[in-house]
């Protein structure tokens, strides 16, 4: 039975190569996001163009800590959060991947990167146009208080090479809004993978990759759990390599 649990604000998340802290976070290591993380590396690995990649909205670096572990890339990792941002510069310089990863404290909507990038990755605020709370950090970091998705998707479009990719994590009912947004900037989906929590529940979550350049698209389906406790197969696989107990 598995016995990992993730979702807790700890103040750190130890995985088989790497520990992040997160008590400076407003976002905190979650399941969803620890899966996308798996997802976009193993796409990524899988392209030869993966050498220099961005990371918008950073928070701890988790992203570009499980990025770096399975890409040989060199990663520009962006965080408006100046006590996030410092917290990420902890967890890479710890790392084994200290001198592949570079966190920078600003704004990716008026950032001079002086570059393209082959492959950027996010995962963007969740609840744009819901209730925020009173918090204003946690309201930058799941709301829309910071960065839209149509000013995120702009950052992309210009952000990225012609032949580069984009990988994003979305809740599933904005899908049908995001791939909409996505051809308003003249970009195209190249996968889709629709996540559920468990194989009885329905779809939470929405993995995408795509690019200026994509072909035919594909549609995937991935549940976390069985119906029971146990992670589902497919889960297991994408983060055997990061999880301590897998």
């Amino acid at each position: 039975m598995v016995i990992i649990i993730i979702e807790m604000a700890n103040n750190y998340f130890r995985f088989k190569q790497f520990t992040v802290h997160q008590e400076q976070a407003a976002m905190k290591v979650t399941t969803d996001a620890c899966l996308f993380g798996a997802w976009a590396a193993k796409n990524i690995a899988h392209n030869t163009k993966g050498n220099n990649i961005l990371d918008i909205g950073t928070g701890t670096g988790l992203l570009s800590l499980m990025i770096a572990q399975e890409v040989n890339a060199q990663i520009d990792a962006i965080e408006i959060d100046k006590a996030a941002a410092e917290q990420a510069k902890e967890n890479t310089a710890n790392s084994p991947w200290k001198d592949r990863i570079h966190i920078l404290h600003g704004d990716a909507r008026v950032f001079d990167f002086n570059k393209q990038y082959d492959n950027i990755i996010s995962n963007p605020p969740f609840y744009e146009n819901e209730l925020t709370s009173g918090n204003m950090l946690k309201n930058t970091a799941h709301h829309d208080a910071g960065l839209l998705i149509s000013e995120l998707l702009g950052i992309i479009s210009r952000q990225l090479k012609d032949d580069g990719r984009f990988f994003l994590l979305l809740p599933f009912k904005r899908h049908e809004e995001i791939k909409a947004a996505i051809s308003k900037y003249g970009m195209k989906l190249g996968t889709i993978c629709m996540v559920k929590q468990s194989r009885a529940h329905s779809f939470f979550r929405v993995l995408i990759a795509g690019g200026k350049k994509e072909g035919v698209l594909q549609m995937e389906e991935l549940a976390i759990k069985e119906n029971s406790s146990d992670y589902t197969t497919e889960f297991s696989k994408l983060l055997k390599d990061y999880y301590l107990y897998l």
